[in-house]
């Protein structure tokens, strides 16, 4: 009898071990899912912005170089 003791108590042990992971697993699953739902929303997920593209104004951008073409020319004397 003291080896079917020992068996039962394993077997018990598993599944106690068994449900506690399932458990956790369940606990994960809702801890994605509520984090899931406060991120801000991606790009293609509809209204959220693109980080990569915020801020970019579309159409003709200012050159970057013309400040420096600018003062080129008053240093050179005219003739």
């Amino acid at each position: 009898m003291a080896n079917r003791t020992k068996v039962t108590q394993q077997k018990r042990a598993r599944e106690r071990a068994k449900q506690e992971r399932q458990q956790e697993k369940t606990r994960r699953r809702e801890e994605a899912k509520t984090r899931k739902a406060n991120e801000p929303q991606q790009a293609g997920g509809g209204g959220g912005e693109d980080p990569d593209i915020a801020g970019i104004i579309p159409g003709p951008q200012p050159r970057p170089w013309d400040d420096e073409l600018e003062d080129v020319a008053e240093e050179k004397p005219e003739n």
